[in-house]
Parts: structure tokens; sequence; C-alpha cells
């Protein structure tokens, strides 16, 4: 199992604080990586340090904001004197606002795109050339079922994260040359704290009609847990994936493949 050994490797997860980043972050370190992550509250800093601690692991934490550059490359350069040049990142930061569009104001967009998108460019710009000095490197990105397929109400979300997966390809176009390998997961419906208002029970204890929805249209017929993002995250940070470059891993339990059941 040593293609899948990240012993001796700095992996950066951005907003690893809690969720889809603090799972991925700990399937790193149980791998070997030591740990830097981000988040932009104190409280949720501090939280996350205690629980990363006692799993064990000695991550360390950064207040930053990754739509600001200069805060970045701080940060970058940081975890470069304590902890080494980062090997993997992974740009996991994102919100989501659940508004239709014509509704939607431009910043409350703007705040979308700078997010889910123009960050993900700022931090791997910030952590590019450390791994071209190393000769090697792993980004993911994650990215969604929205890079594929639209859905209500989430029209920033979606150009966010369509624009994540061509940032992706791109990348791996560009710098694939330097042994950087740079790839996608998609994660599918997962249950963490930002879809909980997705699976709230109704006032009459019956499901939230979008929880149903979901079930129904996802061949494992339930949501994703966080775990299932662990072993396609380490996967894409190991030298198991050394030529697996501009993919986008769609963790979503088939619900892309699949048309639905006949009513």
């Amino acid at each position: 199992m040593n293609m899948f050994s990240l012993e001796g490797r700095v992996a950066l997860v951005t907003g690893g604080s809690y969720g889809i980043g603090f799972a991925i972050a700990k399937a790193l370190a149980g791998a070997g990586a030591r740990i830097a992550f981000n988040c932009r509250s104190n409280e949720h800093l501090q939280q996350a340090l205690a629980d990363y601690k006692a799993l064990g692991i000695e991550a360390r934490g950064y207040l930053c904001d990754v739509t600001h550059e200069e805060d970045v490359q701080k940060m970058v350069a940081d975890i470069r004197q304590h902890l080494g040049t980062i090997d993997i990142l992974v740009n996991n930061a994102g919100i989501i606002k659940r508004i239709p569009m014509h509704e939607m104001t431009v910043e409350e967009y703007q705040q979308v795109i700078d997010i889910d998108l123009t960050a993900p460019f700022i931090v791997s710009k910030a952590v590019l050339p450390g791994m071209m000095e190393l000769g090697h490197g792993k980004i993911i990105n994650i990215c969604s079922m929205m890079s594929e397929l639209g859905r209500e109400t989430v029209s920033a979300y979606a150009a966010a994260k369509g624009g994540l997966k061509m940032l992706t390809r791109n990348m791996a176009s560009e710098y694939g040359q330097y042994n950087i390998q740079v790839n996608g997961i998609g994660p599918g419906y997962i249950a963490t704290p930002q879809t909980a208002p997705l699976r709230e029970p109704q006032p009459d204890g019956s499901r939230h009609p979008f929880d149903a929805f979901i079930v129904a249209k996802t061949p494992a017929a339930r949501w994703g847990t966080t775990e299932d993002l662990e072993g396609p995250a380490v996967f894409l940070a190991s030298p198991a994936s050394d030529f697996v470059n501009g993919h986008i891993l769609y963790v979503d339990g088939g619900i892309l493949a699949y048309i639905g059941k006949q009513p």
C-alpha cells in the first residue's frame, strides 16, 4: 500500500475546520501527511484545533480569507517555514447561496464567485512555485455535481463550480510538465451542516421533499457522508494517481449516471 502513503508530505486544506474539508484533512493525516488548514472564524479555528488534537493530529491552523491574495501568500510562507513546502493543496473552501437568479444581487453573486472560483486560483497561484521547485505536487479542487448540472436557485454556485472544473483542466494542462497533477472531486449530496436544511423533517414528521428527491435519484438510495470522500482524496493526493491529471472524480453514489426510476 506504499503507493497511497503520504509520509513526509505537507498538505494545505482550505476550509478544513469542519465538514468535507475536515474529513479530507483527517484522511490525509491518516496517510501520513502534515496538515495545515484555514478558516475565517476564530471560533471555528479553535474548535477545529481541538477536534484535530482529539484525533491525535497536530494540525496547524490559520485565520485567513482565501479571497485576499496577500493574506494567502503570508499563510503559504508561514506553512513553508514551519512545516515545509506544500506538496498537496485541497481547494475546499466554498459557500452556496440558494436564491432565485432574478432575486440575487450582483454582490451576492460575486461573493460566491470570489470564494468558490477566484480563491482556488489565488491559493493555487501561491503554492505552484514551491511545487515546481520540488518537482512534484498535487492540487485537488472540490468541484460539485453542479459542475455538470443545473438546478433552481444555485446560479452563482453552478457558474463557479463549472468554472472550477475548467480551471482544473487548464491547470493540469499547464503544469503537468512539472509533474504536478491537478484533479477535482465532485461530491454528490453529502450530509454536512451546509446541507442540513435540505434534510430537516417536515412538521408532520415526513421527509423534506428535497431529501426524498435526492434519495430517489441516487442509485445508492442515500446521501453521501464525508467519509465517502476520504478514500478518493487520499488517492488523488498520493503517488497512486501520478498519471491521473485533469480528471473530475464524481463521488455521487451514481446520481450523474442515473435517469431515475419510472413513475
